[in-house]
């Protein structure tokens, strides 16, 4: 059966979580576990507050866009010194 149109539904996130203040969706941990950064294949760090996985040993920040990460290098920020 098809939902009713005029019942108004929830958003789930993963793991519970509520989307941010901003309106991303926010990363779902299990995929963070898997990731690595395609330039050096070492684990990426989330940061909530900039909505981006960075790579501490690449020097870079990969964006994370509607809870999709965006992982090519020429996408990625550098990281300030």
């Amino acid at each position: 059966m098809f939902p009713d149109p005029e019942t108004p539904r929830e958003t789930a996130f993963p793991g519970g979580a509520e989307a941010p203040a901003g309106g991303e969706m926010p990363l779902d941990p299990k995929l963070l576990e898997i990731l690595v950064c395609p330039l050096t294949k070492q684990p990426l760090r989330y940061d909530r507050v900039r909505n981006e996985l960075v790579s501490e040993a690449a020097g870079l920040a990969y964006p994370v866009r509607d809870g999709i990460p965006i992982m090519l290098p020429d996408e990625a920020r550098p990281l300030a010194d």
